[in-house]
């Protein structure tokens, strides 16, 4: 009894403080080993539990806790990589730095450079 007393008062709680959201955006890439590098990037991000990088429409699914990380963090993270997101741009030299196979067509140059 004193088991459920203690699950029940300092246990559940705590359960309401993590939120967890789903979120989507394009990362441009062109290949598995995009793919693995984008996933990789995103998941190393703290509070990032799923990545999954979908090479044909090339968007991102995510999900995360809101109170850990912010999607912002998760693109920059994603450009320090070389792969452009729809918010940040990777710096020239990181992305021309990436194996031939991974130079993907880059979108135009209107977002800045933040990674």
């Amino acid at each position: 009894m004193k088991t459920l007393f203690f699950i029940a008062t300092f246990l559940f709680p705590l359960l309401g403080y993590s939120h967890h959201d789903i979120a989507e955006f394009k990362v441009y890439g062109a290949c598995g080993m995009c793919e693995a590098r984008i996933e990789k990037a995103a998941k190393s991000v703290d509070g990032v539990n799923t990545a999954d990088w979908n090479r044909e429409t090339m968007m991102l699914t995510i999900e995360y806790d809101t109170n850990e990380v912010s999607l912002d963090d998760v693109h920059k993270k994603i450009a320090k990589a070389g792969h452009d997101t729809d918010m940040v741009r990777a710096k020239d030299e990181v992305y021309q730095a990436l194996p031939a196979c991974c130079h993907y067509e880059r979108p135009d140059n209107d977002k800045p450079d933040k990674s």
